[in-house]
């Protein structure tokens, strides 16, 4: 096997760990993504390599900023502090291991719901906003897995272009 295929192979790897680091925010995402794209195009060179990589580079980047402008608008909008956020995250992540599959999901809102009604006193706005945290947060997790896709697309046509 010579350099390019090792590095294609390498490059699939991480781009897969990307896109599960995108749903499951356990494991790095996008970044994780763009260094894949980074290695192929230092192993792979030329024009083809680094165009992928910029091209790819930028999906990412776009996707980024508008998970982060989306989710921050709306969070804002709602008066919902990155503590509820933080604290969603945290028992999500517990959550993972506590119910395998839909852990992270059952953790983040539980965590963010117990945060917002401390937080008010009242489990009808507490609610009222929790829904709206995660419904900006599945549209900005949305965003980001697209422009990764997008980009991860891109690497494929580079692929082909490339052998």
């Amino acid at each position: 096997m010579n350099a390019d295929v090792i590095a294609s192979i390498v490059t699939g790897v991480l781009v897969l760990i990307g896109i599960i680091g995108i749903i499951v925010p356990v494991l790095p995402g996008t970044i994780t993504v763009i260094a894949g794209l980074l290695v192929w195009a230092i192993v792979v060179g030329g024009q083809v390599g680094w165009t992928v990589f910029a091209i790819g580079a930028a999906f990412c980047l776009v996707g980024m900023v508008s998970t982060y402008l989306l989710t921050g608008r709306v969070l804002k909008r709602e008066k919902i502090p990155n503590r509820s956020i933080v604290i969603g995250l945290f028992c999500g992540v517990i959550g993972i291991f506590v119910i395998p599959v839909v852990g992270l999901l059952v953790g983040f809102v539980g965590g963010l719901f117990a945060s917002e009604y401390q937080r008010m006193g009242d489990a009808g706005k507490a609610w009222r906003t929790s829904w709206q945290a995660i419904k900006a947060t599945g549209a900005g997790v949305l965003v980001e897995f697209f422009c990764a896709a997008a980009a991860i697309i891109t690497w494929v046509v580079g692929l082909f272009l490339h052998f």
